[in-house]
């Protein structure tokens, strides 16, 4: 077992605890970016400039009548940047821009003594503008060629040989939605500027440095004259990863401007048309099985809408690629993908970052399949499972594919699949007009930021006189429970107990050019590099202590706050220990640092080793389906997911049911709208509120819902033998989707394909019971050596 995975005598880590702001949370005395207002003397509120029209070049930007608002301070424009004006990493999105790119698309921000004043003088800036043709979905900007960014294309084996050896051929095209992260907490930041000019900003953002990092361009400054703080946020999702950055830079600037503290915070209209969301997708595929139903080819076209500009769509697409796969093995492959140019707001990050969409789209294939070539699809899915030894179309080999077998085998035994299927049988043989449905499937998510520099991490821990520690990290806390396994591993590798360790905000003046807190990857990276921070501290400790106590400092191990001699009734407690460190003058704080080894990504041969590991799991949903409307709900959901030896159990079930429960309401709940039309509100969200954009809640909760974390699965190379959880159990509500598509057809004659939009709302869901009923609702012919017939564009039942 490697020292990274190895696990000491009694450790902190492993132990079921609650999050460590959980007091807090459920008391209200936990601070968010927003709070701090209040503890900050002479606030202005910043209030965005809003132009509510698609597309347009600016003409004219009055300000003055602004200004004559009683309690108007200063309306900053692109005047007022002192360096770039740009909020992207990519240099396509103006912090103050003279075009508009989509409806809501704030060009100037208003600063007032009250967020009200801001609020009046921002409706009393006047914008001329000449109106400019628009894109608003993605079928118009394919049909105008309308891309932009890289277009990776990922090849494996000889495709058209792998066709020509298929006996069975189908064709398709399927469009599915993209989501809004709402969060708890909107988009906030809070800056001010000290007597040394020295600029601080409050932000809620998962990436702090590129926070930094954009605020010092903005202002012309080096980034050492920027700190950026993130005390903790209400929920990401992947939404503050790169969005936070132009809010951040906007309170800053008013900052140096003004003298003053800013403030910027988002009410929940705003957030939801002004920032970015789930990258929708279209995909055409066509893919050949053999026989006995194994998949020999696959060829796909993934276009994502990336909105305005490209943000991380680059990055989105080329996992969306790398996960096409899933579970299965494909031997001859050519996938390629490309990002739509939209005059709606820049898509973002999100749970999955991509992998969801390429998962979507080969599950659905599956699904959609199954009927057609006479297999059960569980039996379809088993068949096509990769073995080990096998490698992705990407070229990696695909470690511990063993258990995508084992979680798979372990659903189906402990959720009684074989029982309840035939009790399903016999219901919808009774019941004509409503049906249940039971489906599993499973997941393989790769964890590793795709851009290898990413995957580094580091902390610094300090060991104060009386035997406290500190610990700071350059992960940020978003209610995913990251500061608590941080905790346990530093009380672990020092072997002290919990009580004695504390955990510092993530500051830049504290862990210098940190990556996102994002990929999953904040577990592996940062916990790394605490350890390693810790395993520094805790030699130099052992050193005093076999001085203090005789003995070799090989021989020494510290448990439970006490350093003991091996063999002997020799001691030491851990705050003398300390003590007598200082007193020696051996340095009591370290900083650590962790870099992910194996990795090797050529983004242009889109080829290589980009991930450290793979994630597995498996879920089994089962459904009800009303014949009449449409409406269903989940009866019950059985999940065996794969976190390696798991660094805190609760949190990582808790993860777990939160990640499925989201991926469920991206798949059949969340349906996003936009004005598509030619009146005065093309391009506008439709869907700005929780009251028209359906959020899971608990009535859409599995009734039964069993959660198992999979056992004996230490990961070597992993802190501590654990494995990442932020994101893939969404994946695992594939189950839920593929369960109302066997309902669906459970209407309809044996052998029915039935296709469902994605989301399968209820309408939906009607739509695809009706099209059962008829029989007519696959992708047409069995075998397609001819073709197939390709599938209606699924979009649009979800509006018929």
């Amino acid at each position: 077992m490697s020292q990274l995975s190895q696990r000491p005598e009694k450790p902190v880590v492993g132990v079921p605890m609650p999050h460590e702001s959980a007091a807090q949370h459920v008391t209200g005395s936990a601070l968010y970016t927003d709070d701090l207002i209040h503890r900050t003397k002479d606030v202005l509120h910043a209030y965005p400039v809003q132009v509510m029209k698609a597309h347009g070049r600016i003409i004219a930007l009055r300000t003055e009548p602004a200004l004559a608002v009683p309690g108007v301070v200063r309306v900053l424009t692109a005047a007022d940047v002192p360096g770039v004006n740009d909020a992207g990493m990519k240099h396509d999105e103006p912090l103050f821009p003279d075009e508009v790119m989509f409806h809501g698309h704030a060009v100037a921000w208003v600063l007032g003594e009250t967020l009200e004043a801001a609020r009046l003088g921002a409706a009393a800036v006047e914008v001329e503008l000449d109106e400019l043709p628009s894109l608003i979905t993605l079928q118009e900007a394919i049909a105008a060629g309308s891309f932009h960014g890289a277009r990776p294309v990922m090849l494996a084996g000889d495709v058209e040989a792998g066709f020509a050896d298929s006996a069975h051929v189908f064709t398709g095209e399927f469009q599915f939605s993209d989501q809004e992260h709402f969060y708890l907490e909107t988009h906030a930041a809070l800056a001010l500027v000290d007597e040394a000019e020295q600029v601080f900003v409050q932000s809620s953002t998962q990436h702090p440095s590129e926070t930094q990092e954009i605020v010092a361009h903005v202002l012309g400054l080096h980034s050492h004259e920027v700190t950026v703080q993130c005390l903790r946020m209400g929920g990401g999702f992947g939404g503050k990863e790169m969005q936070p950055h132009g809010f951040a830079a906007v309170a800053a600037l008013g900052a140096k401007l003004t003298g003053r503290p800013v403030r910027v915070r988002l009410n929940r209209t705003q957030d939801l048309t002004m920032s970015g969301k789930r990258h929708g997708f279209h995909a055409t595929w066509k893919i050949g099985f053999d026989a006995e139903g194994r998949i020999q080819a696959l060829d796909a076209t993934l276009t994502a809408d990336g909105g305005c500009s490209l943000d991380l769509s680059e990055p989105v697409v080329a996992r969306a690629l790398c996960h096409i796969d899933n579970t299965y093995w494909i031997p001859h492959a050519r996938v390629a993908g490309r990002i739509a140019k939209t005059n709606k707001v820049s898509n973002t990050a999100f749970r999955g970052f991509g992998g969801p969409q390429g998962m979507l789209v080969i599950e659905d294939i599956m699904g959609r399949c199954a009927p057609l070539l006479g297999l059960d699809p569980m039996e379809l899915r088993e068949r096509n499972f990769y073995r080990p030894g096998q490698f992705t179309p990407y070229g990696q080999q695909v470690g511990q594919a063993e258990r995508i077998s084992a979680v798979w085998q372990q659903v189906k035994d402990g959720g009684r699949l074989a029982e309840r299927r035939r009790e399903i049988e016999a219901f919808n043989a009774a019941h004509p007009n409503t049906k249940r449905a039971l489906a599993i499937t499973g997941v393989k998510f790769g964890i590793s930021f795709n851009l290898t520099a990413f995957n580094q991490g580091g902390a610094l821990v300090l060991i104060y006189k009386d035997g406290s520690v500190l610990i700071n990290h350059g992960g940020t806390e978003m209610g995913q429970g990251l500061h608590t396994k941080m905790l346990q591993v530093a009380a672990t590798t020092l072997g002290i107990p919990l009580r004695k360790v504390r955990l510092a905000p993530t500051r830049t003046d504290k862990v210098p050019n940190t990556s996102a807190t994002a990929a999953s990857a904040g577990a592996d990276l940062n916990g790394a590099a605490v350890k390693n921070a810790c395993e520094q501290l805790r030699e130099r400790l052992l050193e005093v202590a076999g001085t203090r106590l005789g003995a070799s400092a090989a021989d020494v191990r510290i448990v439970e706050g006490v350093a003991r001699v091996l063999g002997t009734e020799a001691e030491l407690a851990w705050d003398d220990l300390v003590r007598t460190a200082y007193l020696q003058r051996v340095q009591l704080s370290a900083a650590g640092f962790y870099r992910t080894e194996g990795l090797h990504w050529d983004a242009k041969a889109f080829r290589g080793t980009p991930f450290k590991y793979f994630s597995h799991g498996a879920a089994a949903a089962e459904v009800e389906v009303d014949g009449f409307t449409g409406a269903y709900r989940i009866r019950r959901v059985d999940v065996v997911h794969d976190v390696g030896d798991s660094l805190s159990p609760m949190i990582d079930i808790g993860q777990v049911e939160g990640g499925f429960v989201q991926g469920a309401g991206w798949l059949t709940l969340e349906d996003m709208r936009w004005d598509g039309g030619d009146g005065p509100g093309r391009g506008r969200l439709l869907t700005q509120a929780a009251s028209t954009y359906k959020l899971p809640s608990f009535s859409e909760m599995p009734e039964e819902f069993n959660v198992t974390l999979l056992e004996n699965a230490t990961e070597e190379g992993a802190v501590y033998g654990s494995k990442a959880v932020g994101e893939p159990p969404l994946m695992l509500a594939f189950s839920v989707r593929e369960a109302l598509r066997q309902a669906a057809a459970a209407f309809g004659p044996a052998g029915v394909s039935v296709e469902l939009a994605s989301p399968a709302t209820p309408e939906a869901v009607y739509w695809a019971i009706e099209a059962a009923r008829g029989g007519d609702a696959g992708c047409g012919g069995d075998d397609a050596r001819e073709g197939g017939a390709v599938p209606v564009d699924t979009s649009a039942l979800s509006h018929a």
